[in-house]
């Protein structure tokens, strides 16, 4: 396809949806179409060696379709949506300064946004301020810092879950770092994407057909090892189940069963059951999403190739 100057130049394809609804396949036979590099938008694909939970694109797949953004950490670290924002900002700018569009596919919502819109000024974390609120924790209790927190802070505390030590200790860490609540410096917006957006989600248009996929790939992800992916992650004494990464839908799950904390039935019906809520969390971030074209993945790929390009032309 022919694309004018100003595209290729000031453009970025942004191309969500919710798990399992085809992202990949479609942004893979767009490499084929046009001009882009892309951009992995997806906090567990972040991560080396959660290959099979995480639906990684295999090597076969990143050979034809090269992914930035994946497999740069390790599981034991973590990464925010300000560290996406400043990883997907500067390569934006490389894939443009190479005359191709930066097109970003995932389904890491608040990725997008933060990319969209901007980080609110908060501070970065403080190790010494971190290990203090979780000495406090382990005398005192999660439940009696949330209680703190609802003082402080009552709009983050009726968001936070009291058993969310996470969270709790990130919105705290913040009012003793700045004196202000993470509710109030949320408020305040940073600089938005100074880039033409054109925006694309794709998903079946029944939400039967989403539930159906989601279980046929977990399926897949079993017969395919997954189990033994886990395994070897449980070997590692640094992963802990409190860690991000193993937050990852599936992961936690496959864990506590092998742990021997529940059957490999329950194992498999929580397992559909987080990934579905994953799903149903995405599709209420899209529904509201302003500016968006909406793509039916139950429709031929080859229709969808043509919808999206119809509209860059």
């Amino acid at each position: 396809m022919t694309i004018n100057s100003s595209l290729a130049k000031n453009s970025v394809i942004f191309l969500m949806g919710p798990t399992a609804s085809g992202k990949t396949a479609l942004a893979s036979a767009l490499c084929q179409q046009l001009p882009v590099e892309l951009i992995s938008v997806d906090s567990a694909l972040i991560y080396r060696g959660m290959d099979i939970g995480t639906a990684k694109p295999t090597t076969l797949e990143l050979s034809q379709a090269p992914h930035f953004l994946i497999d740069i950490l390790d599981p034991v670290q973590s990464y925010s949506a300000a560290d996406f924002r400043h990883d997907a900002l500067q390569l934006i700018t490389e894939i443009q300064q190479r005359g191709n569009i930066p097109l970003l596919v995932g389904g890491t919502m608040l990725y997008f946004k933060a990319l969209l819109e901007g980080i609110s000024p908060l501070p970065e974390a403080d190790a010494a301020i971190r290990l203090q609120l979780e000495q406090e924790a382990a005398e005192k209790g999660w439940q009696h810092l949330h209680a703190e927190l609802a003082i402080v802070d009552p709009v983050a505390a009726a968001r936070i879950h009291a058993n969310d030590p996470q969270r709790i200790n990130r919105a705290l860490e913040v009012f003793r770092l700045t004196g202000s609540t993470m509710t109030e410096l949320t408020a305040i917006k940073g600089e938005p994407l100074p880039f033409s957006v054109h925006q694309f989600a794709i998903a079946p248009s029944d939400r039967a057909l989403l539930h159906q996929r989601i279980a046929i790939r977990f399926e897949k992800m079993l017969a395919d090892g997954f189990a033994a992916e886990v395994t070897k992650l449980m070997q590692r004494a640094d992963l802990h189940l409190d860690l991000p990464s193993m937050r990852c839908v599936g992961y936690r799950q496959m864990w506590q069963y092998l742990s021997g904390d529940c059957s490999e039935s329950e194992m498999k019906e929580r397992a559909i059951a987080a990934t579905r809520q994953l799903a149903k969390r995405q599709l209420t971030w899209l529904r509201s999403w302003p500016n968006l074209q909406r793509l039916d993945s139950e429709q031929d790929l080859a229709k969808n190739i043509q919808a999206v390009l119809s509209t860059l032309s």
